[in-house]
């Protein structure tokens, strides 16, 4: 057998460096690297081959892994991260991937325990990822800490997929965190996962692994089949869904489906606790139902049922429905994102006429004055759109395009619209707050106009603060590029842009937050099919609505 190559500063596939050693554990190595030919990190995996440990197997591997990778990749949305070579010597196999934002849980478990909420959000990430690839047919087999990375902000990467070749295949790695039936040889299919995710969960919150490693693979894979778990004791209201997960028999630990209520509701009540109540009943549904109306009305409008009462609830995350309440939308009466679709860049000085109609008529030219969105770690959070946002002009007094007309609200404010749409949602509160929501029959995009009178100071923190409750209430949430700082008709605000699904469409939706002082202003919110983002309509459409909007309100 070969000697694994395990040096700084040699190169594997004969492009990537290994720079330092990033984790150790019983089976698995992985590295600090990087991809000398463009210059990006990258993490570097040294597993031990499955079969013969003396038999060159230079295709199989690399096929299965690469090929796993290639149905997860849409599947998971970015929760697994990429794998960009796999490199077979004898005994062991290599496997590159991007560099995932955050670390691995086990560097966070270094530091004690954490609280449960935060334990949730993970858990919720990492459930994400196994139900879309346990969908697709897909077992991980050897989920432990050091495969699952996680940030200060929520995103969790999951990597190792492939790795082993079938679900009844021995574990080889991370033996503390096999599920019993794994212990015994048995089959590491989907119950496996769920064991270690059970597992992990245990281990964040009190700070202590489910079982200690024993030094020898074998005897803490006895341990894992013949120990009792004992009842954490700080997991707070996530026992039961920690305890639910790590049931000896694989037939009574708890369904997916079941998990993900549980922990969406911690992170509903924990927001509930630690936010203001929001004044104004709007706050309903962040995309919208845009399921079609029975009667031919077209798609219903968010906040609308088809008798014109509020609805009382919606599945909003796979196998929970869930009541929606402030915990899926708060932030939206706070402010909304659209990267790039300011009158001035949060640095920069306000466009021009001349070069806003030249953005208008060649998206992309050379010197366009748009923000570009902060790169964020690629394998997680969707790249922003190849073309820019529109920047809008400062121009509201001037004649409005063909197909839009200027409406003036009675709450007071003015913005022009697409011909035919109208108001199809008005809702207030006794502080004065409120939300005016526009559509049209038969037309899919929707804008939303709140006015809020209890908001704070910094925008870009409210959203930073508020998105993992945000990602754990709404269906297929992806983040798209950074939060950024804006400047919008003289006024600080922040923008953001984001997917989801609604009624089984994936839409698109843009907004922008922006304050006119003493804890006041509005959030204007853009929601159009995912596949319309780049039409000349839509755009044009979002152009007019951001040059021409007025807030009427002193």
């Amino acid at each position: 057998m070969a000697k694994a190559q395990d040096s700084t500063g040699e190169l594997i596939a004969g492009r990537y460096r290994l720079l330092d050693v990033l984790l150790r554990e019983e089976g698995r190595v992985l590295w600090h690297g990087e991809d000398i030919a463009f210059g990006r990190p990258v993490v570097l995996t040294r597993s031990g081959a499955a079969g013969d440990p003396g038999e060159e197997t230079p295709g199989p591997a690399a096929d299965r892994i690469l090929g796993t990778a290639k149905i997860l990749g849409p599947a998971c949305h970015g929760g697994v991260a990429a794998v960009l070579e796999v490199a077979e010597e004898p005994g062991f196999v290599w496997t590159v991937t991007e560099r995932p934002p955050g670390t691995p849980l086990t560097e966070l478990l270094v530091g004690g325990r954490v609280d449960h909420v935060r334990a949730a959000v993970i858990g919720l990430g990492v459930l994400d990822v196994l139900t879309a690839a346990h969908h697709e047919g897909v077992a991980h087999g050897e989920l432990g800490p050091s495969q699952v990375w996680a940030d200060e902000h929520g995103t969790v990467t999951v990597t190792g997929f492939g790795l082993t070749p079938s679900a009844a295949a021995p574990r080889t790695t991370a033996p503390s965190y096999a599920s019993p039936e794994q212990a015994r040889g048995e089959s590491g299919a989907p119950p496996a996962d769920l064991w270690a995710l059970g597992a992990m969960m245990y281990e964040l919150v009190e700070g202590r692994p489910v079982v200690r490693d024993r030094g020898d693979p074998q005897a803490t894979l006895r341990a894992v089949d013949r120990l009792p778990v004992r009842a954490p004791r700080h997991a707070g209201p996530l026992a039961p869904a920690i305890l639910g997960l790590l049931r000896w028999d694989p037939v009574e630990r708890v369904p997916e489906a079941v998990v993900r209520e549980a922990l969406t509701r911690i992170l509903r009540q924990n927001f509930e606790e630690v936010t203001p109540p929001e004044p104004l009943p709007d706050l309903l549904d962040p995309v919208g139902d845009r399921g079609g109306d029975a009667e031919g009305e077209g798609p219903r409008r968010p906040g609308r049922t088809r008798g014109g009462r509020l609805p009382a609830g919606r599945p909003v995350l796979l196998g929970a429905a869930l009541t929606v309440t402030v915990v899926a939308v708060g932030v939206f009466a706070l402010m909304g994102g659209l990267p790039g679709t300011d009158d001035t860049s949060a640095s920069g000085p306000a466009p021009s006429r001349a070069a806003a109609d030249a953005s208008a008529s060649v998206p992309g030219a050379a010197g366009t004055p748009t923000a570009t969105p902060t790169a964020t770690p690629s394998g997680r959070t969707p790249t922003a759109s190849s073309k820019p946002s529109p920047s809008p002009s400062p121009t509201a007094g001037a004649t409005l395009p063909s197909g839009f007309s200027l409406y003036r609200a009675p709450q007071g404010f003015t913005v022009a619209l697409p011909v035919g749409w109208k108001p199809v949602e008005t809702q207030s509160s006794d502080d004065l707050a409120y939300r005016v929501t526009f559509g049209a029959s038969g037309d899919p995009r929707t804008l939303a106009v709140t006015y809020s009178t209890q908001l704070g100071p910094d925008p870009v923190a409210v959203w930073s603060a508020l998105e993992p409750s945000l990602r754990a209430a709404t269906t297929g949430y992806e983040r798209v590029g950074a939060i950024q700082p804006v400047t919008y008709h003289g006024m600080k605000g922040a923008d953001m842009e984001w997917y989801s699904v609604s009624g089984g469409v994936r839409v698109r939706t843009l907004g922008r937050g922006f304050l006119i002082g003493d804890h006041r202003g509005f959030s204007l919110r853009w929601t159009t099919p995912a596949d319309d983002w780049d039409s000349a309509a839509d755009r044009q459409a979002l152009r007019v609505v951001l040059d021409s909007f007025r807030t009427g309100v002193k």
